[in-house]
């Protein structure tokens, strides 16, 4: 006999469409597929549902793959985001109550009842990835970022790392990859401090370099308006998209609020605190990034925020600390800093 979850989630494949316009509203559908920017439902492409079973019975109905990270899930998964739910009875609630079918008995919810496994994806698997990680001294991750040039970690309590973090393969991986690697893990959070998600980086023991697998760096959980935190908010603050981007930064003005968003897109999107003055955007220089820029300084000028470029003198300031050297990026980053902020916060290089 199926679980409940397996019932409904064949349920929820069987009404794959309805369910893609209902959770996913943000998307479109073309051929036998949904298209959307990612599980949250932010517009765009990159994540697609399969709406119908391949004739050869290989793709089955439901099940998606954000082509931009390579996870994958089903329908639930997409419900448990969208709904940013703590638990897989909320989920399932929410479910039962699209497909117009009756709430479980209380037997079914009894206190000593085991809990089923977090949905794939969801913030609440983020929370407990988090839980199982450690502080990161002492650590493969600390290694990988020393070996960046990133040494000074003071303030960086939002990473932590796993031994043994699972990795789901992917069509572009190798058909014997491992199944797990150590990973950095990075607690995505919300204005509040609560965990919504977490980024992993896969890490090679071997090398301390990213794992030769075919994603080595994924987020999972609710990210949209949320980031990666060094820091408490205060009035002037550094965003960026990639965590060694802001660690790079922090080698230099580590007493400066700063928050990865993890994607051009997401760092389009990142909420604004209060009291928040000027807001530095440590853009990558891709017409992502300048996009990006473009985004927040709109969404920040009805609050009175002043929106300041960062630019690196590379492709991002990683490689600007690692190949120009120390000395150069402090002279740069000096140069591009409101007066004030500069002799506030910058570090003697």
């Amino acid at each position: 006999m199926n679980s409940p979850v397996t019932t409904i989630a064949h349920a929820l494949a069987d009404n794959a469409e309805a369910v893609c316009r209902r959770y996913l509203s943000k998307g479109h559908r073309e051929g036998r597929y949904w298209l959307v920017g990612d599980a949250h439902n932010t517009p765009g492409r990159s994540l697609y549902v399969r709406l119908v079973a391949s004739p050869d019975g290989r793709g089955q109905a439901g099940k998606w793959t954000d082509a931009q990270n390579g996870d994958h899930g089903d329908l639930l998964d997409i419900i448990a985001a969208t709904c940013a739910h703590r638990s897989l009875r909320e989920t399932l609630d929410e479910a039962r109550h699209f497909l117009s079918l009756p709430m479980p008995s209380p037997a079914e919810n009894e206190p000593g009842r085991r809990e089923a496994k977090a949905p794939t994806g969801s913030p609440e698997a983020a929370r407990k990835l988090r839980a199982a990680s450690k502080p990161i001294i002492g650590t493969i991750a600390q290694r990988y970022l020393a070996g960046r040039g990133l040494v000074d970690l003071i303030g960086c309590e939002a990473l932590g790392f796993h031994p043994h973090c699972y990795y789901r393969p992917s069509k572009d991986d190798l058909p014997d990859i491992r199944a797990a690697w150590p990973a950095m893990i990075a607690a995505v959070t919300d204005l509040d401090g609560a965990v919504t998600g977490v980024h992993r980086t896969w890490l090679d023991p071997a090398t301390c370099d990213k794992a030769p697998v075919a994603y080595p760096r994924r987020a999972m959980g609710h990210l949209l308006g949320h980031g990666v935190r060094f820091g408490r908010a205060g009035p002037v603050m550094v965003a960026g998209e990639g965590i060694e981007t802001m660690l790079s930064l922090r080698q230099l003005i580590p007493a400066m609020p700063m928050i990865a968003g993890l994607s051009a897109a997401h760092l389009a999107a990142i909420l604004f605190p209060a009291g928040l003055q000027r807001l530095y955007v440590a853009r990558d220089d891709d017409p992502a990034g300048a996009g990006a820029l473009a985004t927040l300084a709109e969404r920040a000028e009805p609050f009175g925020i002043e929106v300041v470029p960062l630019e690196s003198s590379l492709g991002d300031f990683n490689d600007d600390l690692r190949i120009l050297g120390r000395q150069r990026l402090s002279a740069s980053v000096r140069v591009q800093l409101a007066a004030p902020d500069a002799g506030r916060f910058l570090r003697p290089a």
